[in-house]
Order: structure tokens, then C-alpha cells, then sequence
């Protein structure tokens, strides 16, 4: 019976650890995992974001405290989450993030980056004592949702694809590198010349060009106001015309009455003065 016992206290022990360790690896995380597809779930209630990357030493360091941080969110009412930067860098882009780890706090849409000690009492305090109120909030032109930061998303996920694509040409179909970056240029030049016929296409469908009309003669009749005025005019100075051209006529028959006289005058004088020189 002796030899019994000691056996059955080995075997408890392993029967207890064997039931222990798959609680133990099977335990939930309270951390959320955001993507580049849900991620405008932060725009409602309120967070805590990390932005890890797998091979950074800081980051690893910070799990610990980040996973028992995210054990306080329900008492906290708070959601804490995570983002690989290395998977979602369209996420990435929209924040900017130039630095590892990075955390922000999120409340109903308003970003805030929590620049304090990384412990989980610190978090805590963060949230419970509402120190985020002491941090000033992104500006709106700089919020993930804002225009500038979803080209900024674009552009990073455009930048992981070249890359991408960068190693499939040269590493699986052989190309020399030279000649992937030939291919990437036409594509640039080609891209380029679509964008600026496609802008010159829409300036003309918004400010269409002004053509020039042919003047058209104006066939508008004087108002009854003005036409008496006119008629008056017209009537003097057809008056005065007709005064000019009597005395012009007058003129003339006077010049020709005094020609033939003159003409006289000149033969009648001329042999005279013949006469007195013989």
C-alpha cells in the first residue's frame, strides 16, 4: 500500500499538469488585432493602440505590460489593441508612424499620442485619472480619416507593392535589375501621360473653352424718345447744305460774269499799249 501511494502523488502531479498547460497556451488575449479592413472601428468609444513590429527588441519588451493593460479593459471601458506594421502598411501610413513602439489614445474619434512611461500601472492611470485631457489632440487635417492621410495609406501600400513586385521580377522570373527598374519607369511615364490627359479632360468638361462669336450688326431702332431730336437735326442740316450750295452757285455765276469782262479788258488793252511803244 505504501508502494502504491507514492506512486498515485507522481501521478496527480502530472494528471494536474497536464490539465494546467493547455489552459495556460489556450488563454484568450484581451488585445484586439486592427487591419487595414476594420480599422474605423476606433472612431467609436474609446482606445489604446500599439504599433509593433516583430523584430523590434522594444516591442517585444512591451507585450508583457501591453497584455495585462488589455486584462483592465473591461473595468477601464477601454479597447486596447495592437498593429503590425509590417503586415498593415496602409494602417501605418495613415498615422505616420516613424518610430517603434508607438501608442495613441483614441476617444470618440479624437487621436492623442501617449508619449508617458510604458508600465501597466501608467496605462491605467492614463485612463482612469483622464490624463489623455492634458494631451492635445491630432489635428483633423492629420486624423487617419482625413483626406491627407488616406493618400499617405495609398501611398505606402502602393511603395509595398513595387517592392514586391521588385523581388518577384528579378528573384522568380529572372530579370536582371536594370531591367525591372526599366519596366518600372515606363509604367511611371506611362501612368503620368493617362493622369494628365485624364485632368486636361476634365478641366475641359468644367472650364470649357470660350469660342468667339462673329459680332452680329446691331439693327435696333432709335426709341420714339430720341427720334424727334434727330429729325430736327437732320432737317438743319440739310438747311445748311442747302445755303452752301446756293451761294456756291452764286459764286460761280459771279466769276463767270466777271471772266468775260476781264477778257475784254485784256484785248482792248493790249494793242494799245502796242500803239504807245511803236
Amino acid at each position: 500500500m505504501a508502494h502504491l501511494g507514492r506512486l498515485l502523488v507522481p501521478l496527480a502531479a502530472l494528471v494536474l499538469f497536464l490539465w494546467a498547460v493547455p489552459g495556460a497556451l489556450g488563454r484568450r488575449s484581451n488585445v484586439r488585432v486592427l487591419t487595414d479592413e476594420n480599422w474605423t472601428s476606433l472612431l467609436e468609444g474609446e482606445w489604446m493602440i500599439e504599433f509593433y513590429a516583430p523584430w523590434c527588441p522594444a516591442c517585444q519588451n512591451l507585450q508583457p505590460e501591453w497584455e495585462s493593460f488589455a486584462e483592465w479593459g473591461e473595468d477601464l471601458e477601454v479597447k486596447v489593441a495592437k498593429v503590425d506594421v509590417t503586415e498593415q502598411t496602409g494602417l501605418s501610413g495613415r498615422f505616420i508612424i516613424t518610430a517603434l513602439p508607438s501608442i495613441y489614445h483614441c476617444k470618440d474619434g479624437e487621436f492623442r499620442r501617449y508619449l508617458g512611461p510604458r508600465t501597466k500601472k501608467d496605462f491605467i492611470n492614463f485612463i482612469s485619472e483622464k490624463e489623455w485631457k492634458n494631451v492635445e489632440p491630432i489635428s483633423s487635417w492629420f486624423g487617419p480619416s482625413s483626406v491627407l492621410m488616406t493618400t499617405m495609406s495609398a501611398l505606402f501600400q502602393l511603395s509595398v507593392y513595387i517592392r514586391t513586385s521588385h523581388s518577384y521580377f528579378v528573384h522568380d522570373l529572372g530579370i536582371p535589375a536594370w531591367g525591372s527598374y526599366l519596366v518600372f519607369a515606363f509604367a511611371t511615364v506611362l501612368s503620368g501621360l493617362l493622369l494628365g490627359l485624364c485632368m486636361i479632360f476634365v478641366a475641359d468638361c468644367l472650364c470649357p473653352s470660350k469660342r468667339r462669336k462673329p459680332q452680329q450688326q446691331s439693327t435696333k431702332k432709335p426709341s420714339p424718345e430720341f427720334s424727334q431730336p434727330l429729325k430736327k437735326v437732320e432737317e438743319e442740316q440739310e438747311a445748311d447744305e442747302e445755303d452752301v450750295s446756293e451761294e456756291e452757285t452764286e459764286n460761280r455765276e459771279g466769276t463767270s460774269k466777271d471772266n468775260p469782262q476781264s477778257s475784254l479788258r485784256q484785248r482792248c488793252v493790249g494793242p494799245s499799249s502796242a500803239t504807245d511803244k511803236s
